[in-house]
């Protein structure tokens, strides 16, 4: 298999440290462990720990690892909704999130905006018997992102719990925590980890409300999974190696505010590179564009060749998603993407744009 420079929007590149961390994990014999013992969860307290220090989670926030961003939205339906659900969304996994959780509670309702748009909160009746408020911070389908600013508007409209799926721009962005109540996201994206682990931060206001639904009828109750990660457990065998390599990796990265002030520089340089040499972006707002996950629209076959010569320049693009999936390629702008492979594809693309 030729090595290629992953531009996928997830899974994509991995940190380059992780080639060693993996072999550390298997000479450590963490691998091996059982997970209720001493070994594993002082494993587990300790990425939790290095995962606050390094995202800035707030202290009385708790942190538990669950398999995918899917499996946040199954956990969220059955331990913290009741009745309905309101999903403020303007791309295809927020719109997934909706029907999938209408699957498991019929009451979950929909409001669509445009991609250049940000909700009408004062067109919206937030506080009408809806347990949880559903967005998502950053749509990976189509390059969007909610500016802090919206979150904070949408706090101080209700006292209901908001949940967040985070999943291409957690560990890539400084998240306002205290703006919602349950935030989620998959480590194949920002985090520069194979997939196959999940992160899921709560607040005690969403812990509050599990209990009152009282919710204990599935492996992944969120009050059962609570009750073994406050002993440093987990309710069933995990994902040891993506725990541990979690926490590694948690170590030794920048802290959280210098890799979103870094992304953001690099976005800006993109955003504005990209229509100076023929390419259109999908986003023509720039208040809710992406620093994560830039979509760049075209007609079917420029994008078609845009990737085919991409791929044989040894990058591999981001295809287009949901609605945008024959006119749109995607590029991740995530951390274990550097400077130099960011150089080497704004150099392709110069490149082509003048042929």
């Amino acid at each position: 298999m030729n090595h290629m420079i992953s531009f996928y929007p997830g899974p994509s590149k991995v940190y380059p440290q992780v080639e060693h961390y993996l072999t550390d994990a298997y000479r450590s014999g963490i691998l091996s462990v059982n997970h209720r013992s001493d070994v594993f969860m002082e494993m587990l307290r300790n990425t939790i720990f290095a995962l606050k220090k390094s995202l800035e989670i707030p202290e009385d926030y708790e942190v538990y690892f669950v398999s995918s961003a899917t499996e946040c939205w199954e956990i969220i339906a059955q331990s913290l909704i009741s009745t309905s659900s309101l999903h403020l969304y303007n791309g295809a996994f927020g719109a997934k999130w909706m029907e999938y959780t209408n699957k498991i509670r019929h009451g979950a309702e929909g409001v669509e905006f445009g991609i250049n748009e940000l909700p009408d909160l004062s067109g919206l009746s937030i506080d009408l018997g809806y347990d949880v408020i559903c967005v998502t911070h950053n749509e990976t389908s189509n390059g969007t992102a909610l500016p802090a600013s919206f979150l904070s508007a949408l706090r101080q409209q209700t006292n209901q719990l908001i949940a967040v799926d985070a999943t291409s721009s957690m560990a890539g962005a400084a998240l306002p925590w205290t703006e919602a109540d349950v935030w989620y996201a998959s480590v194949q994206k920002c985090f520069g980890l194979p997939a196959g682990l999940a992160v899921m931060v709560v607040s005690p206001q969403a812990v509050s409300r599990a209990e009152h639904v009282g919710d204990r009828n599935f492996y992944n109750s969120l009050l059962f999974t609570r009750e073994n990660f406050q002993k440093f457990q987990t309710p069933y065998t995990p994902n040891a190696l993506g725990i541990y390599l979690l926490g590694r990796i948690m170590e030794t990265i920048a802290p959280i505010s210098e890799i979103s002030a870094e992304l953001h520089s690099r976005a800006s340089e993109l955003y504005a590179f990209l229509p100076d040499n023929g390419y259109e972006v999908l986003v023509s707002n720039d208040a809710v564009r992406s620093d994560t996950v830039i979509a760049v629209q075209a007609d079917r076959e420029k994008v078609t060749k845009v990737k085919s010569m991409a791929k044989q320049a040894g990058l591999q693009l981001g295809n287009g998603y949901g609605a945008w999936k024959d006119s749109s390629f995607r590029i991740a702008n995530f951390p274990a993407i550097t400077l130099s492979d960011i150089s080497l594809l704004r150099n392709f693309l110069f490149s082509i744009s003048h042929l």
